[in-house]
């Protein structure tokens, strides 16, 4: 019989996660150790601290600027943290005023009923994890089908490539996941 320190990391983890009947759900994929890996991807446009003059956003406020391709969170006393985004390739630009109405942890994916029907070839269900297009987190913006999310392509940070929601990469949403509260006032600006 096999100690189980001699067993590779991999099968440790199959072991711990597969029950009967079930598909193989990995702790690499969802949760707190994806969290920690996410750390370690590369960063194409790095989060930075900005001086702010914008009086008229108050501390506590997400701003984004689809032109400028960044979302700001303002601190306050002038300061505002700058993190890249994807946005909404031409035709799926939008600007509003939203409030994030809930926020989920590794999330499952459900495209809505429009993109379905431009891409029929799309899953109709995808479970979170480090595949799924939301990424880490995913804060919701009101009513909407628009989010604020993680993405499992950081390349395309910085670029105007989505269907109207704003893409982070899993270590920024992650960061601004924490800062945010239900009820945070959302500005789109393009």
């Amino acid at each position: 019989m096999r100690k189980w320190s001699s067993l590779p990391f991999k099968a440790l983890v199959a072991l711990a996660v597969t029950a009967p009947g079930t598909a193989l759900a990995s702790p690499l994929d969802r949760g707190p150790v994806a969290d920690f890996l996410t750390i370690f991807r590369q960063q194409s446009i790095p989060k930075q601290l900005v001086q702010w003059r914008h009086p008229e956003y108050k501390a506590g406020t997400v701003v984004i600027s689809t032109k400028e391709r960044r979302l700001y969170y303002v601190l306050g006393g002038g300061q505002a943290i700058e993190y890249g985004v994807g946005v909404g390739r031409e035709g799926f630009t939008w600007s509003g005023v939203k409030t994030v109405s809930r926020k989920r942890e590794w999330p499952d994916w459900r495209p809505p009923a429009p993109m379905l029907k431009r891409r029929p070839d799309l899953p109709r269900y995808m479970a979170g994890g480090m595949e799924n297009p939301l990424g880490a987190r995913a804060l919701y913006l009101g009513s909407s089908d628009y989010r604020i999310h993680g993405s499992n392509e950081p390349d395309t940070i910085g670029a105007a490539v989505s269907s109207g929601c704003i893409r982070m990469t899993n270590n920024d949403v992650i960061d601004l996941y924490t800062r945010v509260k239900v009820g945070t006032k959302v500005v789109v600006l393009r």
